[in-house]
């Protein structure tokens, strides 16, 4: 029902489109967007990173690009106390929680660089001015639209570990209606623990303006993967931190890989319908393909640094999502006043055949010594299929007073249908309707203090059985969830903003239960304070600063004493960072930054018996900025971890692998 729903809206925005009346011979110009005034600074969100034009990749600067501290990607650089995996102790990516270019996205495999170089995490205030948040947050990746005139950038970038990685990007204008924007990427990846990875990527994307007022977006973006191994987890045999594990050595065995397919396909299109009217739509088709995809494990871990060796092997998976929006928004402005009301319509179907799996136990090892275990027949079983369709329908309004506040709110109808074909035959069927809404409300106390307060429920997705699970790969079904939060932006500066807020966030629990299922074992409340500063201190020194404070409570009614721990798996209680960049102004073009990164002890088991110690992490960089010929060009060199600090990674319940050592980087960036 989705994919037709979403085929036609599109159709008849193409069509619309192609047949849209050109303007009436008295009206000789254009109707005006529908944006935001620009003279209400203290209405609008903080700064986001502006999405990098082909042709300016050598400005890159996500530390002085970046509008507060909650997380953005400019480019190559990550920065910020969340990312696309966790915003206030949740996933929004598994959630269900992304758009591209504003619009709602299901993505099976996120967009590459080629697509957007540029991503922004969005919570409390900066939420405001996005219809419809979400109780995670909201993941945004800033789209690449092709400009006008022709222009082009060139990558090449190398690390000490021989990770050799090329990007090349153009704009090339056909006409003054048509521009084409072409990609391609190559990365022969030399991993922590030597695994490699070599992948080939290309993008395609078109802007073609029918007519005025009229713009459409399709694009391709396909990367083939090639695996020759699998990255290494070790499972204790109890609930005890396990030894440091090694680095930079390859486990094995060498028959561990596995090649692999990922596509994003899509439209956009915006159309300036009539003055204060736009109507934006977009639908996409996102795709993963694996072939000989595996989970490499030693369990039963003891302190010796002995255990025994499982790889569990898949045979081919496909999961495909096709989803997309068609929101229609009406501008009215009332002298100081805006009101924007939008309508809109969202969908998706999503199509995933998992398991089947065969569990291969190569026997006992010593972590130092690399298995070298001969290929054996793998023995797949029958696999199973998951169907989700989900079809929501939505109005929102945005009310913006000049000086005096805003207010957003706004309702959902969505009715989600998810269907699971079992190996033995049967269905196992979950629906939901649901209700759902939003409302924030922000007040100008001053000019420069902004206050807000708002609520929002959802429904959202709840991931994938990790592959430690009896259950890997298995899609979970829907859950309600529901946030309260509130807080404050103040202007320091007239470039330096503090933004601090509070939220409480409930969700169902899911992790491993005793027969190694993942499902829900009870319910988590995330509790918790955050704050960012953002801003140039001097005209040479500018500093994002940011740090979240988090209660989590797991309640779990009926479980076995001790058996559920009160805090939930991968929870930690603190995290903090700092990232600044300086230009001496006595040596044109070169600058230095810094990033330092705190995070508290991390909850390693269900019982909350084990945890991972608290660490902090310090990388350093420089940048030279030159020309080359008539170019712009970047030299950019960092070491990631400088201090070379040991510790884990946390890869589910009682699985670690070791975090990635002391590594120096280098990239050669020109713009054409």
């Amino acid at each position: 029902m989705t994919a037709p729903l979403l085929t036609l809206a599109a159709g008849l925005l193409l069509a619309s489109a192609a047949t849209a009346a050109q303007p009436a011979p008295n009206d000789s110009t254009p109707a005006a967007p529908v944006t935001p005034p620009s003279d209400e600074p203290d209405l609008t969100p903080p700064a986001t990173p502006d999405v990098a034009a082909t042709g300016s990749r050598a400005t890159e600067n996500a530390v002085r690009q970046a509008g507060d501290a909650f997380g953005s990607t400019v480019g190559r650089e990550v920065i910020g106390i969340y990312n696309q995996m966790n915003v206030r102790g949740f996933s929004p990516i598994a959630a269900g929680n992304v758009r591209i270019d504003g619009l709602y996205f299901d993505p099976v495999v996120p967009p590459s660089t080629r697509i957007s170089r540029t991503t922004t995490i969005r919570v409390g205030l900066s939420a405001l001015g996005s219809p419809f948040p979400a109780p995670t947050g909201l993941v945004d990746f800033g789209f690449r639209r092709p400009g006008d005139t022709a222009a082009g950038s060139a990558l090449f970038a190398v690390d000490a570990w021989g990770t050799v990685n090329g990007e090349v990007d153009a704009v090339l204008p056909v006409s003054s209606r048509l521009s084409l924007g072409l990609g391609a990427s190559v990365r022969l990846e030399n991993g922590p623990d030597k695994t490699r990875e070599n992948s080939f990527g290309g993008t395609l994307i078109a802007r073609w303006q029918p007519a005025a007022g009229v713009t459409l977006i399709p694009f391709v973006s396909l990367l083939r993967q090639s695996l020759d191994d699998h990255r290494l987890s070790f499972q204790t045999a109890s609930e005890f931190l396990p030894p440091l594990m090694p680095r930079r050595q390859r486990f094995g065995p060498d028959w561990v890989a596995g090649t692999g397919f990922d596509a994003n396909i899509g439209l956009l299109g915006d159309w300036q319908v009539a003055p204060q009217w736009l109507l934006r739509a977009g639908l996409f088709r996102s795709s993963r393909n694996r072939n000989g995809q595996m989970t490499n494990l030693v369990r039963n871990l003891q302190p010796d640094r002995t255990g025994s060796q499982r790889v569990i092997v898949d045979p081919p998976l496909d999961f495909a999502a096709v989803s997309g929006e068609v929101r229609l928004t009406r501008q009215i402005d009332d002298g100081p006043r805006r009101h924007l009301v939008h309508l809109a319509v969202r969908g998706r179907s999503g199509d995933r055949r998992f398991g089947g799996s065969d569990i291969v136990e190569l026997g006992p090892v010593q972590i130092d010594t690399p298995s070298r275990v001969p290929r054996p027949v793998f023995r797949f079983s029958t696999q199973q299929f998951d169907d989700v369709k989900q079809v929501t329908g939505g109005i929102a309004y945005e009310g913006r007073w000049l000086g005096v506040g805003e207010i957003a709110a706004g309702l959902q109808w969505t009715d989600y249908h998810k269907q699971i074909d079992l190996p033995g035959g049967g269905l196992q069927v979950t629906q939901d309707r649901l209700l759902l809404y939003n409302i924030t409300v922000s007040a100008n106390v001053t000019d420069g203090l902004v206050v807000y307060a708002g609520t929002v429920n959802g429904l959202e997705e709840s991931g994938v059985a990790p592959g430690n699970a009896a259950n890997r790969n298995e899609a979970l079904p829907a859950i309600r969830t529901r946030q309260y939060d509130a807080g404050l932006r103040l202007s320091l500066t007239d470039q330096i903003r503090l933004v601090a807020g509070v939220f409480d966030i409930s969700k169902p629990y899911f992790n491993l239960d005793a027969n190694n299922r993942f499902d829900v074992l009870g319910e988590v409340v995330n509790r918790g304070v955050e704050a960012s500063i953002a801003g140039p201190l001097t005209s040479s020194l500018s500093v994002v600063a940011g740090g979240v404070w988090l209660w989590p409570k797991v309640s779990a009614p009926g479980a076995a004493p001790g058996r559920i721990g009160n805090r939930p798996v991968g929870a930690i209680g603190q995290r903090l960072e700092f990232s600044a960049d300086w230009r001496p102004p006595f040596v044109p073009g070169v600058s230095f930054d810094t990033r330092i990164s705190y995070r508290s002890s991390e909850i390693a088991t269900v019982s909350n018996s084990v945890a991972i110690p608290a660490r902090t992490i310090v990388d350093l960089g420089g940048r030279y900025r030159f020309k080359l010929g008539d170019s712009n060009a970047l030299l950019r060199v960092q070491v990631a971890n400088l201090f070379d600090m040991e510790g884990y990674d946390l890869r589910g319940a009682g699985a670690y692998g070791p975090i990635p050592g002391r590594l120096t980087q280098a990239y050669l960036t020109v713009d054409f």
